[in-house]
């Protein structure tokens, strides 16, 4: 599983942001400690665990017993076969080679770009008139009837999360937040996000209407972080399964998952490589909605066919050079986006279309929603065609594509762009919903969003936004739903407006 959401990052600097594969299970070499993820045949805790890694020749990290997992470390290189011998364990793999990293997709500011010039606004947020995505599914409107309930939490399983930004620190979540990049929770400490991804995406779903910068989509719920990877930007696969388990045991309402789980761009379920780790973090996933939490995930950036996917060329991406070309089936399946129950996200930009990058896939994306294009869909609106939200002051440079706020020097926001952007909006629109409802099974918090999306028809096929035509994709169904779209764009007043 793998996959953060690629993200078209066009500032200068080497923040990766799209997440893709891992390589195959190797044993560890001697003195070499791994991680490893033990899946257990049952989900539930075996009692002996510490001692049967002991005697394995590892050392127990944390357990999950409700779902059947242990995280554990061992420089003993035939520690998994060791442990297999146990009869009540099924899988165990070393993580460390299935790590899936941000792409360094970093795309230079055009030579013709400037600084976005901040025009009138009526909000009280100084830069809400550089929100074109807000507007676009009616964010202003919905503000009427809620803002959100600071009783929901969202948390945000990314990069980590600058909690001291000025537009963040009023609703952030001390209590909820956690650092899994150990594979066990451990305090979410100031610095944490190396990457500013996770506080981009956390903008988006609710940065506070304190006449600051911008507000989020639900700017008065309640924001925790998740740091679901490393400092270097690998999302490994003890801390994805370890994210989940947080917030299913820590009443968090909604999930924001900007990337994909590793170890492969495409999971395929037959592959005794990728078994244990997939499942693992499948029975994570399934853990959180059984919990009620109701989980977001970003559809990807490689426009492809995620229901008829045929060759994976990009797997593994760690360590550098290893990706080979393999075919692959609808046996094989991306984690969380095609996890029943999950609501999937694709991206379009200002012109409504779907955004150049973005992945599609019929019965697989559930809804489309603001990912920013810069490439065939500037408008007077979106002026770059990306998504404006806020950035850790440590990682800001000069840069036309970073700004800081009219009166507070302090608070630095970042146009970005890829699924990554567009699945926050969602999640801010599934907090909306809950807010204003109240607490319900994550299924109808889905069917909410889904049924109050205003449906988008394909275009005609084959799509191609524009030269170089090196895009091409073919949408199918009908007008009502479709592989681009869903059920079409989410729309923030017509799912609190809706009679549940």
């Amino acid at each position: 599983m793998n996959r953060f959401t690629r993200i078209t990052l066009a500032l200068m600097v080497a923040m990766s942001m799209m997440f893709f594969a891992a390589p195959q299970v190797s044993p560890a070499r001697a003195g070499t400690m791994q991680t490893y993820v033990v899946l257990y045949k049952q989900e539930k805790a075996i009692a002996n665990i510490a001692n049967v890694v002991k005697k394995a020749g590892g050392t127990l990290v944390y357990t999950y017993g409700a779902i059947g997992v242990a995280i554990a470390r061992s420089d003993t290189p035939s520690f998994r076969a060791n442990l297999l011998k146990d009869s009540r364990i099924e899988n165990a793999s070393a993580v460390e080679n299935f790590g899936v990293r941000l792409n360094d997709e970093l795309t230079a500011v055009d030579a013709n770009e400037s600084a976005v010039t901040l025009g009138p606004t009526s909000s009280s947020e100084p830069l809400a008139g550089l929100q074109w995505d807000m507007a676009q599914i009616h964010i202003p409107e919905a503000h009427a009837i809620t803002t959100g309930s600071q009783t929901v939490v969202v948390g945000d399983l990314d990069t980590g999360l600058d909690f001291t930004h000025p537009d963040i620190a009023p609703n952030y979540d001390a209590s909820r937040s956690t650092d899994c990049s150990s594979g066990a929770p451990t305090p979410l400490l100031p610095g944490n996000d190396q990457n500013g991804h996770g506080t981009h995406t956390a903008g988006t779903i609710a940065a506070a209407a304190n006449g600051i910068g911008i507000s989020g989509v639900a700017p008065n719920v309640k924001i925790a972080g998740i740091k679901t990877s490393n400092d270097d930007g690998f999302f490994f696969p003890h801390m994805v399964i370890c994210a989940f388990i947080w917030v299913g045991d820590h009443g968090i309402d909604v999930t924001n998952n900007s990337y994909f789980a590793d170890p492969w761009l495409f999971n395929c379920r037959n592959d005794h490589e990728q078994h244990a780790i997939w499942k693992a973090e499948q029975r994570a996933i399934r853990y959180a909605m059984s919990k009620g939490v109701t989980v977001v995930a970003s559809a990807g950036n490689e426009n492809q066919d995620l229901a008829h996917p045929t060759i994976d060329e990009i797997s593994p991406d760690f360590p550098p050079g290893a990706a080979v070309t393999r075919e692959v089936t609808n046996a094989c399946v991306r984690i969380p986006a095609e996890i029943p129950g999950v609501i999937t996200v694709s991206a379009n930009g200002n012109k409504l279309q779907k955004a150049y990058y973005s992945d599609y896939g019929i019965g697989v994306i559930q809804v489309v929603a603001p990912g920013g294009d810069r490439r065939f869909q500037i408008t007077a609106a979106a002026p770059n065609g990306r998504v404006l939200s806020t950035w850790p002051a440590a990682l800001a440079f000069p840069s036309p594509l970073i700004i800081s706020d009219p009166v507070n020097s302090n608070a630095y926001y970042a146009y970005l762009q890829g699924t990554s952007m567009a699945g926050p909006h969602v999640a801010g629109v599934a907090a909306l919903v809950i807010s204003q409802f109240g607490k319900m099974p994550q299924g109808k918090v889905a069917a909410m969003v889904t049924q109050t999306a205003d449906p988008i028809p394909c275009p005609p096929n084959p799509f191609n936004p524009g030269p170089p035509f090196i895009f091409e994709a073919t949408c199918q169904g009908g007008n009502s739903h479709n592989s681009f779209y869903g059920s079409g764009q989410v729309n923030a007043f017509s799912a609190v407006t809706h009679n549940p």
